[in-house]
C-alpha cells in the first residue's frame, strides 16, 4: 500500500513533460503535448516566413497604369525544389496499378485468393504495398490464374501490337474532410452556436443546407462524381469523396499543337526512361490534387506517429506562396533571378522559355528540360520561371489578391460538377517552355480550367511548417 501511495505522489509532482512541479506554489506551469520527431520532407526546401508586396512589380507598359499590389504575410512552408517529375508521378500511377492487381488477386473471377500477396512485379521490380497490406510474403512466380489478374491491367493495341498500361483503369478514390466548412458558425449542429448576438432569437428548427461531393463507378465502368445538396445532419456531411483518373493525358502533345509532328512525345514522354527526370505534364488540377492526397498518405504511413496524431498534408501551393517563393520575397523582383535580364554574364539563358519568334532552341532546349537544368533562386528552388507552368490551389478571379486576406492569402472555391465552367478556373503560375519572356515573370498570373490537361502545365507540392518558427527568418 505504501508503494502505491509513493507512486501516486511521484505522479502528482511531475508534469506531462517530466519536469518537477515541486515548489510551483499553485501557479500555472503548463501541460505540454507529446513530441514526435518529424523529418524534413524529402526533396523540399523550407521557405521562411515573411512578407512582401504581392502583384505586378512595375506599371503597365502599354497603358501606363499603376499596378495594384497588396502587402501580404506568409507562415513558413516547405516547397518542392523541382517540379514533380515523370518518375515521381509514375510511382503514383504504379501504386494505383498495384492496388488493382492486389484486389484482383483476391477476386475469384481472376482465380485469385486473399492469401496471395506479391512484393515484386513480373519484371522483378519492387511493388509499392497497398496501404492496408498487413503482411507481405515473399514473391513467387504467379500461376496462370494469378498471371491473368496481373495482365488484366494492361491492354494490347489490336493494330500495332503494342502493350501498354490500361489508363482507363487508373482511378484513384480518396476522401477529404472540409475543416473550413465544418468550422463555419453557420454550419454548426447546435443552433445556439450559429449566432453570437444575444439580441437575436435562435430558431431551433432552422434547416441548414450543405453541399457534399460523392463519387462512384457505375456498372459500365464510368466515373461518376456529383455534388448533392441536403440538410445538415452530422459531421459526416463534411467528408467528401472523389474519384479521379490519374493517368497523364498523353494526347495533349497533339491537341495543343495543330499541324505539328508531336507524336513521339505523345508515345514516349511519360513512359520512356530518357524522360524520367523531366517534369510530368498532361495532368489536370484535379489529378495534381489527388497526387498530393496520395503523397500525404504515403508519408504518414512512413512515420511512427502517436495514436491519433494529425499531420499537415501535402498540397498545391497557394498563388501567394508561389509568387513569394519565386520572387524570394523581394518586391522589385520580376524573375526568380537577380535583375531583369534573361541571360547570364556569359550569355547563357537563365530559364527554359521561348527566346524568339519560332525559336525554341536558343536556350538549349526544344520542349521541356530536365528539372534542375538551370540555377536555383536564392531560396534553392529550380525552374520557377519557364520549363512548365504550375498549378496552384487558388481559384482564379480577375481581381486577384484584392479579394484575399493579407495573412496567408488564398481564394478557394470547390466547384461542383453542376457549376458553370467559368467557375472552375484555377491560377497557373511561372510560364513554360512555349512562352515568351513576358509570361515567365514571377508576378504574371494566368489560369486554366481544373479538368484541363496541357503539355506545358505541371505542378510541385507545398506543405505548411507547423510550430517551429520562433522569430522572423528562423
Amino acid at each position: 500500500m505504501k508503494k502505491v501511495l509513493l507512486v501516486l505522489m511521484a505522479v502528482a509532482l511531475l508534469s506531462s513533460c517530466g519536469k518537477s512541479l515541486r515548489g510551483g506554489g499553485g501557479e500555472v506551469t503548463g501541460v505540454r503535448t507529446v513530441a514526435f520527431n518529424e523529418p524534413s520532407p524529402y526533396g523540399m526546401v523550407l521557405i521562411k516566413r515573411g512578407s512582401f508586396e504581392m502583384g505586378p512589380s512595375d506599371k503597365d507598359s502599354l497603358w501606363g497604369t499603376t499596378p495594384e499590389t497588396k502587402g501580404v504575410s506568409f507562415d513558413a512552408f516547405w516547397m518542392d525544389q523541382t517540379e514533380i517529375t515523370n518518375s515521381k508521378y509514375r510511382q503514383f500511377v504504379y501504386w494505383v496499378r498495384d492496388s488493382i492487381i492486389r484486389e484482383r488477386l483476391a477476386d475469384p473471377a481472376y482465380g485469385g485468393n486473399d492469401l496471395f500477396k506479391i512484393t515484386e512485379d513480373r519484371y522483378g521490380e519492387p511493388v509499392t504495398p497497398h496501404l492496408d497490406w498487413n503482411r507481405p510474403i515473399p514473391w513467387k512466380r504467379p500461376n496462370e490464374d494469378e498471371l491473368r489478374a496481373i495482365e488484366s491491367v494492361y491492354y494490347v493495341n489490336p493494330i500495332t501490337g503494342e502493350k501498354k498500361l490500361d489508363e482507363k483503369l487508373m482511378n484513384f478514390k480518396y476522401e477529404w474532410y472540409d475543416y473550413t466548412a465544418a468550422a463555419l458558425r453557420k454550419n454548426q449542429l447546435d443552433p445556439n452556436a450559429r449566432v453570437r448576438n444575444t439580441d437575436i432569437k435562435v430558431d431551433p428548427n432552422e434547416v441548414v443546407m450543405i453541399s457534399k461531393d460523392t463519387a462512384y463507378i457505375d456498372d459500365e465502368g464510368n466515373i461518376i462524381n456529383e455534388t448533392i445538396t441536403r440538410p445538415l445532419s452530422g459531421p459526416w456531411d463534411f467528408l467528401h469523396t472523389r474519384i479521379v483518373n490519374i493517368y497523364p493525358d498523353e494526347t495533349c502533345w497533339v491537341n495543343d499543337f495543330n499541324n505539328a509532328y508531336n507524336e513521339p512525345y505523345m508515345r514516349m514522354y511519360f513512359n520512356h526512361p530518357g524522360y524520367d527526370d523531366y517534369p510530368v505534364v498532361g495532368v489536370s488540377w484535379e489529378m495534381a490534387t489527388a497526387f498530393c492526397v496520395w503523397r500525404t498518405n504515403l508519408y504518414k504511413e512512413s512515420l511512427n506517429l502517436p495514436s491519433g496524431q494529425a499531420i499537415e498534408p501535402f498540397r498545391l501551393p497557394t498563388e501567394g506562396e508561389w509568387e513569394y517563393a519565386a520572387r524570394v520575397g523581394k518586391n522589385d523582383r520580376k524573375f526568380p533571378w537577380i535583375g531583369d535580364g534573361l541571360q547570364s554574364s556569359k550569355g547563357c539563358f537563365l530559364g527554359n522559355f521561348k527566346p524568339g519568334k519560332g525559336n525554341y532552341t536558343e536556350d538549349g532546349h526544344l520542349i521541356t528540360s530536365r528539372v534542375g537544368s538551370f540555377s536555383p533562386n536564392e531560396f534553392g528552388l529550380y525552374d520557377m520561371a519557364g520549363n512548365i507552368a504550375e498549378w496552384t490551389s487558388t481559384s482564379y478571379s480577375e481581381s486577384g489578391p484584392s479579394q484575399m486576406s493579407d495573412l496567408n492569402p488564398d481564394l478557394r472555391y470547390n466547384a461542383a460538377k453542376e457549376d458553370p465552367y467559368a467557375m472552375k478556373k484555377k491560377v497557373v503560375r511561372g510560364g513554360s517552355w512555349k512562352d515568351v519572356s513576358q509570361f515567365v515573370r514571377s508576378d504574371m498570373r494566368t489560369f486554366e480550367y481544373q479538368n484541363e490537361t496541357r503539355s506545358y502545365i505541371g505542378f510541385r507540392c507545398a506543405r505548411t511548417q507547423i510550430g517551429f518558427s520562433r522569430s522572423k527568418g528562423k
